[in-house]
């Protein structure tokens, strides 16, 4: 009996022998699965990443368009404005220096108007007749600019 577990118990270390080439071949089957997994999750992780860098440059490409588009608006606009102020002070300088000969003016109609007798009998000679001037002010025009 002794001999025949002895025969028994070396053929079950044949077997386990067979078994455990088995079990190294299917794990190592597992692991090259694995490995294959991985490396493709890494070549889709690496296209990911290059499909986002591609969309960044894109995305930066346009911004760069926006902003000069935007820089030669303002600089448009910048040119208009300045235009448009040196006009503005052209035509504030016309219209003080108007105001002022408006308000002489006015001045000398209210000198005639108080001094009226005194030119008659001086006997000044009148080509206009005062009522025509007398009863008007003196507006400005726009015309005066026109030198």
């Amino acid at each position: 009996m002794a001999s025949s577990s002895g025969t028994s118990s070396g053929s079950s270390m044949i077997q386990n022998s067979g078994s455990e080439e088995e079990l190294q071949a299917l794990m190592d089957q597992r692991k090259r699965k694995r490995m294959i997994s991985n490396r493709e999750s890494a070549r889709r992780s690496r296209m990911r990443k290059q499909k986002h860098l591609d969309e960044l440059a894109a995305q930066v490409a346009q911004l760069r368009s926006e902003n000069q588009q935007m820089l030669t608006s303002l600089n448009l606009t910048t040119q208009r404005f300045m235009i448009i102020d040196a006009e503005n002070s052209v035509l504030s300088a016309q219209m003080g220096e108007l105001s002022h000969r408006l308000e002489s003016l006015n001045e000398i109609i209210d000198f005639v108007n108080a001094t009226n007798g005194v030119f008659a009998a001086n006997s000044f000679v009148d080509p206009i007749p005062s009522a025509y001037y007398l009863n008007h002010p003196i507006m400005a025009s726009a015309d005066i600019l026109q030198y």
